[in-house]
């Protein structure tokens, strides 16, 4: 397929977003973050906030909901898994951001299920790389799991499938950034982001719905701040990867807590003759909770706050 061409954004006053971050010597950006940081992200709850999603897949767009979920954990650099006990002071624990990202769907009679997890380090300073990522998807066919962990000059990949052509897999992958990582990455301080020409392990949940092989891929990154756009009404930012066959956008708030607005991903789907589409998710609400307590049947209602649905 050619090359994906930027898209003409037709917002007013758009410009390129400026930075005062430093660098390491291996191009890893170094930057504070915010004052209330901590008060915000050390409360004992996490952030839960819910998106409309349409989503490509079998040449078609397919309505759903995605849910992302943001908490701080304690984990075990050794291990890499949560500690059982937070008060442990070893060097051990390390204090990580954990993304747990969700996608819902239905493609015809069946229901598609996907979550990813990313465990990425808050003194990103100290350590630069995600420890951790794993990828699950189900639905009536069977089921995927893949899982990276970070070793000293590579990522440890083990993947499971129920297609014979992707079997079980393990393998090491070049230490690059990966995309997943992004995500979080926006939530510490969009200052992190690298911007140019990357290697990139693109998202886990595109390589399983593409059936791709893991491994890095370049891609050229860009941000841009905008006054209006249909993610919202005030001014905001835009961080673009466009890949030779794909295209993500992920929409933010310019001010902590740099909240996700939604994203765009543009690629091919479907099988025979593929279409170009765009999956789409628009945030619908957030909430701060401590939700892991929240598990008696009169909680569902915070699913109606959130605009998800309880069935």
């Amino acid at each position: 397929m050619k090359q994906l061409i930027f898209s003409v954004l037709i917002l007013s006053l758009v410009a390129c977003v400026p930075s005062n971050s430093q660098e390491t010597k291996d191009g890893k950006k170094i930057v504070e973050k915010p004052t209330d940081f901590n008060d915000y992200w050390y409360a004992g709850e996490a952030e839960i906030t819910s998106y409309s999603l349409e989503q490509a897949r079998y040449g078609e767009i397919h309505k759903g909901e995605a849910v992302m979920v943001f908490v701080t954990e304690p984990f075990s650099k050794s291990k890499q898994v949560k500690l059982d006990d937070w008060r442990d002071e070893s060097a051990d624990n390390v204090s990580v951001m954990k993304l747990n990202m969700t996608k819902k769907f239905l493609t015809g009679i069946y229901p598609y299920s996907m979550m990813m997890s990313t465990f990425t380090p808050v003194s990103y300073d100290q350590y630069p790389d995600p420890f951790k990522v794993t990828t699950s998807s189900q639905e009536w066919c069977g089921h995927t799991f893949m899982q990276l962990n970070l070793k000293k000059e590579s990522y440890m990949l083990n993947g499971y499938s129920y297609f014979e052509s992707e079997g079980d897999v393990v393998k090491a992958i070049s230490k690059v950034p990966l995309e997943d990582e992004f995500w979080s990455r926006i939530r510490f301080n969009p200052e992190t982001l690298p911007i140019g020409k990357l290697e990139l392990l693109p998202s886990t949940f595109y390589l399983r719905l593409r059936h791709q092989e893991s491994r890095p891929q370049t891609a050229i990154a860009s941000k841009l701040k905008v006054h209006t756009s249909e993610f919202s009404d005030e001014p905001h930012h835009i961080y673009t990867l466009e890949y030779e066959n794909r295209k993500l956008s992920i929409y933010y708030e310019p001010n902590f807590p740099f909240t996700i607005l939604g994203w765009e991903e543009t690629y091919m789907s479907g099988f025979g003759e593929p279409e170009l589409l765009t999956t789409k998710a628009k945030r619908i609400n957030s909430i701060k909770s401590a939700y892991w307590g929240k598990n008696s049947n009169k909680d569902r209602e915070i699913r109606e706050e959130l605009g998800l649905s309880i069935k």
